[in-house]
């Protein structure tokens, strides 16, 4: 891809405008900014609590306000992964997510002897066990399944599928049918409950790349490929019908309402510092990350990582990340033993830097705790990491 008549500044600022990390949306309600913004990846981790703080000033109350009121919630969604979501795109985000669920099953069909049938029957059992209010957990739905959940035995267990369970559950989230509560009401501790749920389950493939395109255009048909999981035939189809230009001198698409107002937009003269998480859309829409660090930076050694493994040939972000108008210029984690943020920066840091840095270290010191990348995350497996930015901190 050449962007020879476009200045990676520029497209780097105009990506962070898009997806409100410009500080102009303070107060916006959390299914307002996923609208607006993209879904946000969640694995258990801090990143939908860190963009929502970043792009709105939200705090961890506020959200999980909006959980326990169905106005946004974590459901499979693009390419069969968790997402956050507003209430307006359930049923397009199971839509797009349900072959992810029936690949599985085709998968135990051939390898491990499951049918069809009996995970059928499972399903229409778990329903009749959770037509009660309160959310059960899988261990409570097992039991109230009684003989209708079998072991798939050790070949199951080399395949990360101890029982038939887990196949109907992921069925059944995907038809709309059941859906998972948080056990505490917060995205970053995956402990869940299942409840019954009537949700519709509708959307095409054009009606994703219109909501991906307006989030992270310009963009690259193989960018829209990789967040939506299509193959290649379906992808380029969704994508034709919709009515974009390209960039001059790139493989990048934008729709032509804001095509306008990308060719006028111009770097702003002030810095928009945030700090979010590796996982955060600013990256993973486009899941391109030399798109977003200078030149300079590329062979910045990766924290924590073997030598050798450098910053810019990275798929993506292995720590948190700190950026100034799209462009990362910083790696950052919490130490949970000293309740404060380690960063190790690109760049001298100014007053608003640091206040960015205060105010983010707060928020995840007295709301969340922590600030994991993800489920298995933890303080002992990031110490390493935290040692090499502490060190090259130090070093400047």
């Amino acid at each position: 891809m050449a962007n020879s008549e476009i200045p990676a500044a520029r497209l780097r600022a105009w990506w962070a405008h898009r997806q409100w990390l410009d500080g102009a949306h303070r107060g916006a309600s959390p299914a307002e900014v996923l609208t607006a913004t993209g879904w946000a990846r969640s694995v258990g981790g801090a990143a939908p609590y860190l963009g929502l703080f970043a792009r709105a000033g939200l705090d961890r109350e506020t959200v999980d306000a909006a959980v326990a009121d169905l106005q946004v919630h974590e459901l499979p969604a693009a390419r069969g992964c968790t997402y956050v979501l507003p209430a307006a795109d359930y049923a397009l985000g199971l839509a797009v997510g349900a072959a992810a669920p029936e690949g599985e099953l085709a998968t135990a069909e051939r390898h491990l002897g499951v049918r069809r049938d009996e995970i059928e029957k499972l399903c229409l059992r778990i329903s009749r066990v959770l037509a009660g209010s309160e959310p059960l957990n899988p261990a409570a739905i097992r039991e109230g399944t009684g003989d209708a959940v079998r072991s798939l035995g050790e070949a199951g267990k080399k395949r990360g599928l101890s029982t038939t369970l887990p196949l109907a559950l992921g069925l059944m989230q995907a038809r709309g049918l059941i859906r998972r509560v948080p056990v505490n009401g917060r995205l970053d501790q995956q402990r869940y409950g299942y409840v019954a749920w009537d949700q519709p389950v509708r959307g095409s493939a054009t009606e994703l790349a219109r909501r991906y395109f307006s989030w992270a255009g310009p963009a690259s048909l193989k960018n829209f490929r990789w967040f939506s999981g299509f193959p290649a035939a379906t992808a380029k189809q969704a994508v034709a019908a919709l009515d974009l230009s390209t960039v001059p001198g790139t493989d990048l698409l934008i729709d032509r309402e804001l095509a306008d107002e990308f060719a006028e937009f111009t770097v702003p003269a002030a810095p928009g510092y945030a700090l979010l998480a590796g996982i955060d859309g600013l990256h993973l829409l486009h899941r391109a990350l030399p798109r977003l660090i200078d030149p300079a930076d590329a062979d910045r050694p990766v924290p924590g990582a073997k030598a050798g493994r450098s910053f810019g040939s990275e798929a993506g972000p292995q720590t948190h990340i700190v950026v100034d108008r799209g462009r990362i210029i910083g790696f950052w984690e919490y130490d949970t033993e000293q309740r404060e943020i380690v960063h190790q920066l690109f760049v001298p840091a100014d007053a608003e830097l640091r206040d960015t840095i205060a105010r983010t270290e707060a928020f995840v010191r007295e709301q969340l705790g922590d600030a994991r990348g993800f489920s298995l995350d933890s303080p002992k497996s990031r110490a390493p990491k935290i040692a090499a930015i502490r060190s090259a901190a130090a070093a400047g």
